[in-house]
């Protein structure tokens, strides 16, 4: 089960005519990151639309990355309502070569804590590779993963290898590292965002960033200062990328491909019921970019 994640990238899921997945623009896109300090690669995540691609459409993704990606580890997302549609995801994904698995809490539904377990345990039960639950409360309608949860599933799953906390709850975080290593050494805590310096004071070796596909190389440079343990140094940068992910995060996925498009990356329109930006938002965007120095220094194009 030895895999190192490292700096996570997660990509956009590109659409061209008709809104089908475009997969010259995506090969690019796995290009780009693996060219530009991506040590392995989440997909298809929330930025990458994950809830509008149909199971197909999910499958063929995963397998494309993976032939794309040029031996550049794919962790592959394996989340939906139901426990069994996710465990057949991940297993099709074993088969065509990811390295790791990363599941979230059930789509829509809300179940009891004991049920979750229920579910992470059949995931990580279907395949053999590192499973990783991912707990994102402000994608899942505030559902966590709480710290009862982790050590009840490292009991039931031999594969579960960690947490990717999405939540900043600085307090989780410090009790699931004084606690689940005691069970699993070795276990990981994986930022979901790139607030690394927080993060990784608490003891994050890894982080999952949507940012890389518009400011890489200042991601980069954040998450080698903060695995060297330069916090301080890392600090500029992670200053940048706040600032980067505070304009974006209001305007979502929308706004990340308008963003990505803007550095000459053009992702296509997201997928309904998600619009694009408007002009008058592409405009304050465009405006809201240009004042971030750090831009300047980030690669244009694919």
């Amino acid at each position: 089960m030895s895999f190192e994640p490292g700096l996570i990238h997660a990509p956009l899921t590109p659409f061209g005519a008709g809104g089908r997945i475009d997969h010259d623009t995506f090969a690019k896109a796995i290009r780009f990151h693996v060219a530009n300090g991506a040590d392995s690669i989440a997909l298809p995540m929330h930025a990458g639309e994950a809830v509008s691609l149909p199971d197909a459409e999910k499958r063929k993704l995963i397998g494309f990355a993976v032939e794309q990606a040029g031996g550049t580890p794919v962790i592959a997302h394996a989340s939906d309502a139901g426990t069994g549609i996710a465990a057949a995801l991940a297993r099709h994904a074993e088969e065509v070569g990811a390295a790791a698995i990363l599941s979230t809490t059930p789509y829509y539904w809300t179940p009891p804590a004991a049920m979750l377990v229920e579910h992470f345990a059949a995931i990580a039960g279907a395949v053999s590779l590192p499973f990783y639950v991912h707990s994102a409360p402000d994608d899942m309608a505030g559902i966590k993963v709480n710290v009862d949860i982790v050590l009840k599933l490292i009991e039931r799953a031999p594969n579960f290898a960690g947490v990717i906390d999405s939540g900043l709850d600085w307090q989780f975080m410090i009790e699931l590292l004084t606690e689940a290593p005691k069970k699993r050494p070795g276990f990981r805590l994986i930022s979901g965002n790139e607030y690394m310096v927080s993060a990784g004071a608490i003891g994050a070796g890894a982080i999952v960033s949507t940012l890389a596909t518009i400011a890489p190389r200042r991601v980069r440079a954040l998450y080698d200062d903060c695995r060297a343990e330069r916090l301080f140094e890392a600090r500029r940068a992670q200053e940048d990328v706040a600032h980067l992910r505070q304009v974006l995060k209001p305007l979502g996925v929308a706004g990340l491909k308008a963003a990505a498009a803007l550095m000459g990356r053009d992702a296509g329109r997201p997928r309904p019921p998600l619009e694009p930006l408007t002009a008058r938002q592409s405009k304050a965007l465009a405006a809201s970019l240009e004042a971030i120095a750090a831009l300047g220094a980030e690669p244009r194009g694919w």
